[in-house]
Formats: C-alpha cells, structure tokens, sequence
C-alpha cells in the first residue's frame, strides 16, 4: 500500500461540494481581489485566533516581510530567529534589509530555545537588535513566555512565525496571539490549506494593522492615492472562499493529526526513532510527524528515507539543511558547529505521513515499513 507524505486529494473529497461551490460563487461575482469574501474570512480568523485584527496577504513570507515593515525593522536592524526553519524565515528578515541573528534550538521541541538566547545575551542583543522572531516548528508552539519576558526587558517587538502551527496553543493561547503579530501561511499542504498561496497576519495592535494593510496594497488610501509604497501582496478571493470553507472543519482536522500522532507514538515506543513530544501546557498540532535518527547521521537517514521511499511510504525531510549553512546565507560566515543542536537535529531529523484523513491501514503500513527499513539498516536512535 502507498502511502504519501500528505494526500489533498483526500481532503477535498471530504468537502468537495462546498469548495466547488464556493469557487463557483466567486466566478458568478467576478469580484477576484479583496472584497467581501477576503474581508469575511479575515474577520473568522480573528475570532478564532482570539486576536482583533486579521489581515489575507499573499503568502506566509509576505505575511512575515510586512509584520517586519509593520513595526519598523529595516536596513541595519537584527532580528533573533532559528536558524532550524524553512528559509522564509529568514528571507523575510533580508527581504526588510535587516540581519537575521540565530539562536540554537532545544533539543526535545525543536524550537527557539530561550535558554539559548538568555545565555548568549551579552552577544546578540546590540543597539541593533529589534525583535525576536519565534517560529513554531512542525506544529509545536514555542514556550512563549520567557520569549516575551526577554523581549519586554530589552525592548524587543516579537513576531511569530506561526506558519505551521494554525489552531496549535501555549497555555491556552493560540498561535500567533501571543507576540505583536503572527503570521500563517495557506499554502496547500499547510494544516489550513488554500488552493494556491496565501497567508495572514494577526494582531491586537490597531496601528500595526493599519499598516499592514496599506502596505499589502500599494500603500493605497483611495483609488488613485498611495500614502506609502507598498506591495501587491493581496489575499485573493478566491483562496479566501476556499479557506472560508475549510476553516471551521481546522480543529476537527488538528484533532484528527493529534490522534495519528499519539498512534504513531504507541506504535514506535519500541523502535530505534526519538518520537516528537508535546510540551507541557501545549497543543502540537502535527503538522509534519518528525522522529530522529543518527548512528551515521545523514547519510544513514538519507538511506532509510529511500529505503522506505521504496517501499511507497512518502517519508521527507524537513529541514535537512539549517539556514545558516544554506548558500544564500554564507555571507554570514557561519560554519559547522555553530548551532550544534540544531545542526544535529537537521542531519537525522525523518518526516513519516500524517494528515486527517489517514486510515489505521495506512498507519500500519508505515510502522510496520519504518519497522522494516530500521532492522534493515541497523539504525540506532538519535542524541543531542
């Protein structure tokens, strides 16, 4: 039995009469930018991010570029950040002119360690430095709560990247609630998938999204007027129709990803693979399933991804390269054994199939093909 690393055309036949509706709706109106299908689904995400502002941008990196723009950060500013992210994280940073600072990682989340940043404090906090940019890796949100006391000790605006972590919540506080702004992304393999990009930003601050959504626009105040130049980063509306319709079944589906989890976690307990956990007062939302392995370190993970690529198991990486060691970025100089953590968690980190609609067959089918491939290639677990 195949079984991919995430299946979409599953998802849309549990909905299909509501998207195909919803798409049909938007070509009847021909109304295909902004408009009242944009402005309604900005006012759901509010509600159900707990926040007063939502602003559709194009994508999640737009999302993260004008939330940088938003609070100022610009040419010669640095912003705290993972260097263990896909590299829109630090894209974004440059995209504004500013210097992306990277802090290691823990070694059981993945995530922005605060005891890394505490602890090289004297190092990266400068006159320079504006803001801490969390991101919430694979689902899992951040411990955001010495995030934030560091931030309001040294006068720093906090921006989450929550891309990956829609619905996912840190005592009790939803993703992108917590910071000055959060930013998602509905690329369509995202838990809150579009059918095409887009994103999103959120806020409680009334200026930060006045800017926002000038700035997504040309920086238009009327038709022909433009108080600042801006961008055409706009959320379309179709892809607002379309995650109008999928929006109320995200916790259902979260739900769904958890429960895969919790079966893969029981299934692997015996295996020679370190399972993702869940930080205490925290909802991980799973959007990718990642275990580790090393005993040979990359090469050996490479292997048993093949080896159950073989097999029809859809396994991947994400992300088998940190930013810093990524050619775009080596202009910083950084080289191995800068952020050891998270360069040891890049070499062995395995994505296994997870999304809602997973049968029990499909799980078993890739337990019993992990099972397989670790016996096969002698694959001892991992260690930090």
């Amino acid at each position: 039995m195949a079984v991919p690393l995430v299946d979409l055309k599953a998802q849309y036949q549990t909905i299909k009469s509501d998207i195909d509706a919803a798409v049909a709706r938007i070509f009847a109106q021909t109304s295909f930018i902004l408009g009242a299908e944009v402005q309604a689904f900005e006012e759901a995400m509010a509600d159900y991010c707990n926040v007063d502002h939502a602003i559709g941008v194009s994508s999640g990196t737009a999302a993260l570029q004008l939330g940088l723009m938003a609070c100022d950060i610009g040419p010669g500013d640095e912003v705290i950040t993972t260097p263990l992210t896909f590299i829109a994280t630090a894209a974004a940073i440059s995209h504004v002119g500013a210097r992306p600072v990277f802090c290691d990682v823990d070694p059981q989340t993945y995530n922005l360690d605060p005891a890394a940043i505490e602890a090289a404090i004297t190092a990266i906090i400068s006159p320079r430095t504006r803001a801490i940019l969390p991101v919430h890796l694979y689902g899992q949100p951040v411990d955001m709560d010495p995030i934030l006391d560091i931030a309001a000790r040294h006068g720093l605006r906090v921006i989450e990247d929550a891309c990956q972590a829609i619905g996912a919540t840190c005592q009790g506080h939803k993703a992108g609630s917590m910071g000055d702004l959060g930013c998602f992304s509905f690329y369509p393999s995202k838990n809150l998938g579009g059918a095409g990009d887009g994103g999103m930003v959120v806020t409680n601050d009334p200026d930060l999204a006045a800017r926002i959504r000038l700035y997504r626009d040309h920086g238009r105040t009327d038709h022909y007027g433009h108080g600042c130049v801006g961008f055409t980063y706009r959320l379309d509306a179709l892809q607002a129709a379309v995650l109008g319709v999928k929006l109320p079944h995200i916790d259902a589906w979260n739900d769904a990803r958890r429960a895969h989890a919790s079966t893969y976690n029981a299934a692997l307990a015996a295996c020679d693979v370190i399972t993702p956990v869940e930080m205490e007062g925290c909802r991980h939302v799973y959007h990718c399933y990642v275990v580790r392995i090393a005993n040979g370190g990359a090469e050996a993970r490479d292997a048993l991804m093949q080896a159950l690529r073989a097999q029809g198991i859809g396994a991947s990486i994400h992300y088998p390269q940190t930013v810093h060691r990524q050619p775009a970025y080596a202009g910083l100089g950084l080289g191995p054994g800068s952020f050891p953590v998270a360069e040891a968690c890049a070499e062995t980190v395995l994505s296994l199939p997870i999304y809602p609609e997973m049968t029990a067959d499909q799980r078993e089918e890739v337990v019993d093909a992990l099972n397989h491939c670790l016996q096969t290639h002698d694959i001892a677990p991992a260690a930090c």
